[in-house]
């Protein structure tokens, strides 16, 4: 599943949007604005951006030129009702991939993005993470300790990879429900440790060390 940020103040074109992509497979998060935005990013990875250039306090081509600035490589698709030309190329040297004029048809939205995700995938290989002598291949869906392959489930798998992709950071419970659930769980859920329990067993055979330790009042940390 693809996560997408959605970047758009306007809440009718948000609800919209939101329910098209949703309706299509996407995961979808909200900011209506361009700091709430660029926190985000910071946080959480995400396949695609479609931004809106006109935001209130940082505007959407502010933001692009921040994410390029930080060597940020996500793919931006920016939405905009200003339509010259001179607008058009100010957005796409600002750093983002397309652009698209309000009023848009859902169609043609869905098509630009699949068309830059397709772009995304083909230049853009995710590396392999590695802790110890555990890799995770995220374009091959695999994941070796040693020698030994490793069969894990889709939510296994995505678990794993949050954590790798944080190596030696302490992760709550609660932000490893809203970036591999989605926020679909009560912060009470069990769910998380649960899952723990399943890759550890997966992961750490009787004489292999331990990679993922319980910070005991904060969460779960994955090192060497």
């Amino acid at each position: 599943m693809s996560r997408v940020l959605l970047v758009e103040d306007d809440s009718r074109i948000v609800g919209f949007i939101k329910r098209g992509l949703e309706a299509e497979g996407y995961a979808v998060d909200l900011a209506n604005s361009g700091e709430d935005a660029l926190d985000m990013v910071r946080e959480k990875p995400y396949a695609l951006i479609v931004l809106d250039r006109m935001l209130p306090g940082i505007d959407g081509l502010e933001v692009c030129r921040r994410l390029r600035r930080e060597q940020r490589e996500h793919l931006v698709l920016m939405l905009t009702a200003r339509d010259s030309l001179q607008d058009k190329v100010e957005g796409l040297k600002g750093g983002a991939d397309d652009y698209l004029t309000k009023p848009f048809a859902f169609d043609e939205l869905i098509a630009r993005m699949e068309a830059l995700l397709r772009r995304g995938s083909r230049t853009n290989a995710d590396p392999i993470l590695k802790v110890g002598d555990l890799l995770l291949d995220p374009t091959r869906k695999k994941v070796w300790r040693g020698e030994r392959e490793i069969g894990l489930t889709a939510k296994e798998f995505r678990l794993l990879t949050y954590l790798m992709s944080h190596p030696g950071t302490v992760v709550s419970r609660t932000r490893l429900l809203n970036n591999v659930w989605d926020m679909n769980f009560d912060p009470q859920t069990k769910v998380v440790d649960v899952y723990i329990r399943y890759l550890r067993c997966k992961i750490d055979s009787a004489n292999e060390k331990p990679l993922i330790r319980t910070v005991r009042g904060f969460g779960y940390v994955i090192s060497a």
